[in-house]
């Protein structure tokens, strides 16, 4: 699984036309699954998204994790994350399919939100217009892939 999780003041996503999900502080995570993950990658990401230390202390220093200062996220799937750049047009049979990607993404929120996290959401496979205030801009990748 591979994330790019951006600190933002605050996120949103658009439908059609419709705000299907919004956030003040918090995380915007970009969620690709590949082919190789499971249900076990899938809770060791979150674990590690929901802890990671970014946001300010008192001194200005990125040392409070996102419960410490009240955030939420908006998780947004994003299968391009796994695109094969080699030619000047991707490929992206790299992605998982969506009978195994699509689940992955519903476990990958219920994680957070078990974790007592308020979690939006865009609407996997859908055509979706994100916007976001980078607070930073702080922005990290997550790859379950990596050690």
């Amino acid at each position: 699984m591979k994330a790019v999780v951006t600190r933002v003041r605050s996120a949103a996503v658009t439908i059609e036309g419709k705000v299907n999900g919004k956030i003040g502080q918090g995380f915007l995570v970009l969620l690709g699954i590949g082919p190789e993950d499971d249900a076990d990658k899938c809770a060791h990401l979150a674990e590690k998204i929901a802890n990671v230390r970014v946001f300010s202390d008192e001194a200005g220093k990125m040392n409070l994790s996102i419960d410490q200062v009240g955030g939420s996220f908006l998780v947004i799937s994003q299968f391009t994350l796994y695109a094969d750049l080699k030619k000047r047009r991707p490929g992206f049979s790299h992605a998982a399919k969506p009978d195994l990607a699509e689940p992955l993404y519903e476990q990958f929120m219920q994680e957070l939100r078990d974790k007592g996290f308020v979690v939006e959401h865009g609407e996997f496979g859908a055509d979706m217009q994100v916007e976001s205030v980078n607070d930073g801009p702080v922005t990290l990748l997550f790859d379950t892939e990596e050690v």
